[in-house]
C-alpha cells in the first residue's frame, strides 16, 4: 500500500516541473542534478508552493487536489521539514531549539516523547549548549530533533547534508536509518549525491528537467543498464541482499548469507552495534571493487569470491568495460579492462568468481515490511 501518492504540475517561468509517484514505507529519495526540479517539489508537497495541477496524498489524507479544490494550507499539513541550512534560532540552547517543534503542535494527541527522539539522535550531552558550540553534524541532528518534535506525517528533508564533509555526513547517516527503522513516517529527501541515494533509498524517484525519468525500487533502479546517464557514478554501483548469520569478536567479522553463499563483512566494533542473527542488510559494492577469476583464488587474500554467470558485456569505447553477471538471483557488476575480457576469454554465459574485498562493502539495514 502507497503511504505516499503525489501527481504535481508547476509553472515557474520558463520551468515545468511534472512528477507523478507513489511510495510506501521508509524513505523516498528524490535523486537529479541541480535545477533538475527537485526542491520544487518538495515545496509543493509542504504548501510552500501552490502547484497548477496537483494530487498530494500522505499519512491517508489529501492534501492538495486541484480537481476537488482542496487546498490544504502549509501551516496545517503536519510536515517536518529539514533544510540544507539547519535555521536553528541562535539565541535558544538545544533544548529549546527541539522544544520549538512540539510547542508548535501542542495540542495534537499522540504527539513524540522528547526523551525517545533526543536518544534516536544521540544528542543527549548537546541539550544545554548553545547552537554556536555545536559542529554541523551535531547541529544538523538538532534540526533533525525539531522536526520530528513536531509530530509530522511526513518528513521531508531538502539537502540536509549538503553542507557538511564525507566525513561528517558518513557520521549522521546511521543516524537517518534509525529514524526509518524506529519510526513510521514516511521520509521525503532530496539529494544530488548518489553515495546518499545508495544508501538510504528505499524507493528511488530520478528527476531530470522536470520530468521523472524513473522512479521504483532503490535496488531495481540500480540495476538497470539504461539510466547509467542518469544515475552517473551510481551506475557502477550494485545493491546487494544479504542476511547477517553470525559475528566474529575476535576478529571484528561478520558472516552474512548471499544467495547461499558466506559475505564476509568489517563489523562495527562491539557487539552492541550488531543487527539482531537473520536480520536483512543492504550491501553496496562499486564495479570497480570487484575482480574477476576463472577459478577459486586460495593464494589471495580476498575471503569473499562468488560464482557469477555472465549476463552481459558492455563496452562504451574505453579501455575498460562492465561486466554485469549473476550470484544466484541478484545482479554484481565489474568493471574490468578489455585486456582482461580477451585473456580470460570472457562470454556471456560463463561462469567465473567475483573477488570482493571485505572493506569492498558498503552495508545498512533493510527494514522488511509486510
Amino acid at each position: 500500500m502507497a503511504e505516499l501518492a503525489i501527481d504535481i504540475a508547476v509553472r515557474a517561468g520558463e520551468f515545468t516541473l511534472e512528477a507523478a509517484f507513489e511510495a510506501g514505507h521508509g524513505i523516498t529519495a528524490i535523486f537529479g542534478q541541480s535545477g533538475a526540479g527537485k526542491s520544487t517539489l518538495l515545496r509543493s508537497v509542504a504548501g510552500l508552493t501552490r502547484p497548477d495541477r496537483a494530487r498530494i496524498e500522505y499519512g491517508g489524507r489529501v492534501v492538495e487536489d486541484t480537481q476537488k479544490g482542496i487546498h490544504v494550507p502549509a501551516h496545517r499539513r503536519r510536515v517536518g521539514y529539514v533544510f540544507q541550512d539547519d535555521r536553528l534560532f541562535p539565541h535558544m540552547n538545544v533544548w529549546r531549539n527541539i522544544a520549538y517543534g512540539a510547542a508548535r503542535n501542542a495540542a495534537r494527541p499522540g504527539q513524540p516523547e522528547f526523551d525517545q527522539i533526543v536518544a534516536m539522535l544521540g544528542i543527549e550531552d548537546l541539550i544545554e549548549r548553545m547552537p554556536e558550540t555545536l559542529s554541523g553534524g551535531e547541529r544538523k541532528r538538532v534540526a533533525i530533533a525539531r522536526a520530528l518534535m513536531s509530530n509530522p506525517q511526513i518528513l521531508l528533508m531538502d539537502e540536509p547534508l549538503a553542507s557538511l564533509d564525507h566525513a561528517r555526513r558518513a557520521r549522521i547517516m546511521p543516524y537517518l536509518e534509525r529514524i526509518r527503522s524506529e519510526t513510521s513516517i514516511p521520509i521525503l529527501y532530496v539529494s544530488h549525491e548518489i553515495e546518499e541515494i545508495a544508501r538510504l533509498a528505499d524507493t528511488l524517484v530520478i528527476v531530470s528537467q522536470g520530468r521523472v525519468v524513473a522512479s521504483g525500487d532503490a535496488t531495481a533502479l540500480f540495476a538497470r543498464s539504461d539510466l547509467g546517464e542518469h544515475l552517473g557514478p551510481g551506475a557502477a554501483s550494485v545493491l546487494l541482499r544479504a542476511i547477517f548469520r553470525h559475528y566474529d569478536e575476535e576478529h571484528d567479522m561478520m558472516e552474512l548469507d548471499l544467495e547461499g553463499y558466506t559475505v564476509y563483512l568489517l563489523g562495527p566494533g562491539n557487539r552492541e552495534d550488531l543487527p539482531r542473527p537473520g536480520t536483512a542488510l543492504r550491501l553496496r559494492v562499486d564495479s570497480s571493487d570487484v575482480a574477476l577469476s576463472l577459478v577459486p583464488r586460495s593464494d589471495l587474500s580476498v575471503r569473499n569470491q562468488l560464482p557469477m554467470v555472465i549476463e552481459e558485456i558492455i563496452g562504451d569505447g574505453r579501455a575498460s568495460v562492465e561486466i554485469r553477471g549473476i550470484v544466484g538471483l541478484q545482479l554484481v557488476k565489474a568493471r574490468v579492462t578489455r585486456r582482461t575480457v580477451e585473456d580470460l576469454s570472457l562470454r556471456p554465459g560463463n561462469t567465473v568468481y567475483a573477488l570482493i574485498k571485505t572493506l569492498s562493502f558498503e552495508r545498512r539495514l533493510v527494514q522488511e515490511h509486510d
